[in-house]
């Protein structure tokens, strides 16, 4: 292919873009980076790949954090057989997310992208096991025979009854992901988590070909199921989250299934189908993939018209739990995405709150991918206020953990 000549990386109101004439692979490229603030990657390894890769060109996108992911992933073997526990575990999640950046752009029916994704949960599930208490690996009972993947992560021990949040990703982000990005706040804020694959996303996705559904409160209400046959949790104190279009996905679910107690879009699309509409002047988009493989469409227009059954409107009126929503204001959604819903949710009565994230503290991008830590430590604190959570009684697990 041809090279094409980009300007040099900046950091603008978004966040760093590595590559200004390439919005979409920088907008991936930030997220990975993103990630060195909750040990998922290494900024010098990260900036190491960008300049090995040729702009627009995604396989060596795949090439270059295949690489890097296949080092730490050897480096976290060795440390283990030496019993260097804690090397093993900090290199298996950096391992886990390469990988998952280097899957981003396969194409859905490349071989390759199975077989890298079964690295990922590799790695993570060899993390998982290394946490203390452990993290679980489970399959949660869904219809026909077929289960949700999700990973379950005690906060406490398994004679304490713990608040628990179930969360998820969006279009793109599934359980893997939110495994760097939410234990170490919601952990040490005395929550537990359920990480799930839903439908459209991850290894649900991936292995069994179920695509996104709107009445989300069937997916969300077997997890909640789940959650009420173990004896280390609270019934009373379950939470919701879900990013992106996962927001969608929560608001909607959270209308309908009454036993989750607070809920969270963590950036969110009120009327998804106009959203995507406004897109079709721009087939080659690379998003469009995503789109049709976990909405199950053959074509973009069939996407725009099965995305009108996840509109919020008529729907999150239903909501009667606080319900916060977060949106940075330079988002590539846009920001009236995330005002409309709360102008719609406030106006019908529901408990809403809104947080907007600027350039001045930063945050300011999609789900906070330019600075995540400080939307998660908003995030957590919030839902662990709305699930009764008395922080000062989990100090001493801050400072262990620390």
């Amino acid at each position: 292919m041809d090279t094409k000549v980009t300007s040099q990386g900046r950091y603008q109101k978004e966040g760093w873009v590595q590559w200004p004439d390439e919005s979409e692979l920088s907008f991936q490229f930030a997220r990975t980076l993103g990630g060195a603030q909750e040990g998922a990657s290494l900024i010098s390894e990260c900036f190491f790949a960008a300049s090995r890769m040729t702009p627009g060109d995604t396989e060596s996108w795949y090439r270059e954090w295949q690489a890097l992911a296949q080092t730490s992933e050897r480096r976290a073997i060795d440390a283990f057989e030496r019993r260097c526990f804690r090397t093993a575990s900090s290199n298996w999640l950096r391992a886990a997310n390469y990988y998952r950046s280097s899957e981003f752009y396969l194409g859905h029916d490349d071989v390759r992208r199975l077989d890298t994704f079964d690295s990922v949960e590799r790695c993570s599930h060899r993390y998982l096991a290394g946490l203390t208490p452990a993290g679980e690996v489970v399959k949660i009972p869904y219809e026909n025979g077929a289960h949700l993947d999700a990973y379950f992560i005690p906060c406490a021990g398994k004679d304490v009854r713990s608040p628990v949040v179930i969360a998820f990703g969006g279009l793109d982000e599934y359980k893997d992901e939110l495994l760097h990005e939410m234990p170490k706040h919601a952990l040490t804020r005395g929550m537990s988590l359920l990480l799930v694959d839903l439908p459209g996303q991850g290894a649900t996705l991936r292995r069994q070909k179920i695509v996104n559904r709107p009445d989300t409160e069937v997916p969300v209400g077997a997890c909640v199921d789940y959650l009420l046959t173990r004896a280390d949790v609270d019934p009373s104190k379950i939470g919701l989250y879900g990013a992106s279009v996962g927001g969608v996905y929560a608001a909607r679910a959270a209308s309908f299934e009454k036993r989750v107690v607070a809920v969270v879009s963590d950036s969110v699309m009120f009327d998804m189908s106009s959203l995507f509409a406004g897109w079709l002047d721009a087939p080659n988009k690379l998003i469009w993939g995503h789109l049709k493989w976990v909405f199950g469409c053959a074509t973009l227009e069939d996407v725009v018209e099965k995305a009108k059954l996840f509109s919020l409107e008529g729907v999150i009126d239903k909501i009667t739990v606080p319900y916060l929503v977060l949106q940075g204001t330079e988002d590539w959604l846009g920001l009236k995405t995330a005002t409309d819903t709360y102008d719609y949710a406030k106006a019908h009565g529901v408990k809403a709150e809104l947080k907007l994230f600027d350039p001045d503290e930063t945050g300011a991008a999609h789900c906070q991918i330019d600075n995540p830590t400080l939307g998660q430590e908003f995030i957590c604190d919030w839902l662990a206020t709305q699930l009764g959570v008395d922080q000062s009684a989990v100090r001493s697990r801050v400072l262990a953990l620390a």
